[in-house]
C-alpha cells in the first residue's frame, strides 16, 4: 500500500530528474556552439591546461566554485517569488538555473578527467548515470502511453479542433524532420 501511495511521487522525481539531465544534455551543445564563436575555446584550452596541473581536489573547486555567483539570482528569485511576483521570479530563477547548467555543463566537460580520479566522485557520477538509466524506465512507460494516446487522436476521424490541431503539430513535425534529413 504504502509502495503504491508513493509511485506517484518516484514518477514525479524521475521526471524532475530527466527534464534536468535533458538541459544538460541540449545545453552542452550550445555552449559548445557559443564557445566557437566566442573566443571561448581558447579559454576552455587554456582551463584544461590549467585543470590538468591541479590535484583533484582543487579541480572539484575549479568546478563547483563558477556556479556560486548565481546563488543571490537565485534568492532574489525567490524573494520574488514570496512577494507575489510569478512572473518575473519565475523568469530570474530559468535565467538562472539555466545559466548555472551551461557553466556546469562547460567546466564539468573540462574538470571530468581530474574529477573521476576522486574515488567517491566517481562513485557518485555512476550512481547518478544509473539513476538517469532507472528515471527513463519509470517514465518509459507513461511515455508510451502518452505517444499512443496521441497517436489515437491523430488516427481518429473526429473533425474537432484538438484533432486539428494534434494533425497540424504532426505534419509540423513531419516537415521538421524532413528538412533537416535535407539538410
Amino acid at each position: 500500500m504504502k509502495r503504491r501511495l508513493l509511485q506517484p511521487l518516484w514518477v514525479l522525481l524521475a521526471i524532475i530528474f530527466l527534464i534536468e539531465a535533458w538541459f544538460w544534455d541540449h545545453l552542452a551543445p550550445v555552449v559548445a556552439r557559443l564557445v566557437a564563436v566566442i573566443p571561448l575555446r581558447e579559454l576552455k584550452a587554456w582551463l584544461a591546461g590549467w585543470v590538468e596541473r591541479l590535484s583533484p581536489s582543487a579541480a572539484l573547486l575549479v568546478f563547483l566554485v563558477p556556479v556560486a555567483p548565481l546563488y543571490p539570482l537565485k534568492f532574489l528569485a525567490l524573494a520574488l517569488l514570496a512577494g507575489g511576483h510569478w512572473g518575473s521570479g519565475l523568469a530570474i530563477f530559468a535565467f538562472a538555473h539555466l545559466i548555472g547548467l551551461g557553466v556546469a555543463a562547460f567546466i564539468f566537460d573540462v574538470t571530468k578527467p581530474k574529477l573521476l580520479q576522486l574515488n567517491w566522485f566517481a562513485a557518485v557520477y555512476r550512481f547518478v548515470i544509473d539513476l538517469r538509466a532507472k528515471a527513463h524506465a519509470i517514465v518509459a512507460p507513461i511515455m508510451a502511453q502518452i505517444r499512443a494516446k496521441v497517436a489515437e487522436l491523430l488516427n481518429s476521424s473526429g473533425d474537432g479542433w484538438a484533432q486539428r490541431t494534434l494533425r497540424r503539430i504532426g505534419e509540423l513535425r513531419r516537415r521538421v524532420r524532413a528538412t533537416r534529413k535535407v539538410g
